[in-house]
């Protein structure tokens, strides 16, 4: 395979919205989708998956209101809208059997999806992707519904007030990526910074993600059905976590044990973004797993 050729963009619609993925060629091996989490985009995987697609067929997509897919006309984000597209992608490739690496959202979406269709998915890599810990004060366990929607509202509206963030030239928004993630190199975060931001009319440059995917949706399913959907996957898990992240460790949490075949690494001297900050462990634990 020639190294140099990059990947292409392609499109597939769901939901009447029209969602971007790359796909990085080799579409004789096997399907490896790489979902990436909130406020990030499909470009983010690249040195991964330059690395791993000698072996696999990589396809990478923007979730909606992320990266070069469409937004959402009324700012729906809720988990089920995101598994709906997730699933969607998978139904239009139409491979019966799919592994998947998911960092944080991704993480999330990925492995809801292989709770409902275990039989879809071959290996699972779950990059900081279980969403709050049950410890986080900031959860709605202890909310009524009426509490929950007056919430929702009220953030909808603050979020239709919002509007993108505008840095006066793209070496500013480069800082800030920078400011994000220390652990990020400049050639990373000058790499992430060019596919995650566009120019405006005006000159300027900003995210191209939606401001209103930072509302919170009123209803998820209960953290029982959570843990009921955990228990239903069938396939190796392995979970990767930074010790330097503010996400907490589910073997600690307790979480791990919900899990029928999953095992943890932990990475010291890294963040959230294992993936960035570990590189090379990362993918030697990740070619290993997925043998």
């Amino acid at each position: 395979m020639d190294k140099q050729l990059g990947p292409t963009s392609n499109r597939f619609v769901s939901q009447r919205l029209r969602l971007n993925y790359v796909d990085w060629g080799n579409p004789e091996a096997p399907p490896l989708i790489l979902q990436h989490g909130g406020r990030d985009h499909c470009r983010s995987w690249d040195w991964v998956a330059d690395e791993l697609r000698g072996d696999w067929h990589v396809i990478c997509p923007d979730l909606r209101g992320h990266g070069d897919s469409d937004w959402s006309p009324e700012g729906h984000y809720g988990m089920d809208a995101y598994l709906f597209d997730f699933a969607q992608l998978i139904h239009t490739l139409g491979y019966p059997k799919v592994s998947i690496i998911g960092h944080s959202l991704g993480g999330a979406i990925a492995t809801r999806y292989a709770g409902l269709f275990p039989e879809r998915v071959e290996k699972l890599v779950n990059i900081e992707g279980l969403g709050r810990s049950p410890a986080d004060p900031h959860g709605r366990e202890g909310q009524d519904l009426a509490q929950r929607m007056h919430g929702w509202i009220t953030d909808k509206r603050k979020a239709a007030a919002r509007t993108p963030r505008k840095y006066t030239t793209r070496r500013a928004a480069f800082e800030r990526m920078k400011a994000a993630n220390p652990f990020l190199s400049d050639e990373q975060a000058r790499h992430l910074t060019t596919h995650g931001a566009s120019r405006n009319e005006d000159g300027s440059w900003s995210w191209k993600f939606d401001t209103y995917l930072n509302v919170a949706p009123a209803n998820d399913v209960t953290t029982p059905e959570l843990i009921a959907l955990w228990r239903a996957i069938t396939c190796d898990v392995l979970m990767i976590w930074g010790e330097k992240s503010f996400a907490s460790d589910p073997l600690t949490d307790g979480r791990l044990t919900h899990f029928a075949k999953a095992k943890l690494k932990l990475y010291e001297n890294a963040g959230h973004w294992v993936h960035h900050d570990q590189l090379e462990r990362f993918l030697a634990d990740v070619k290993g797993f997925l043998a």
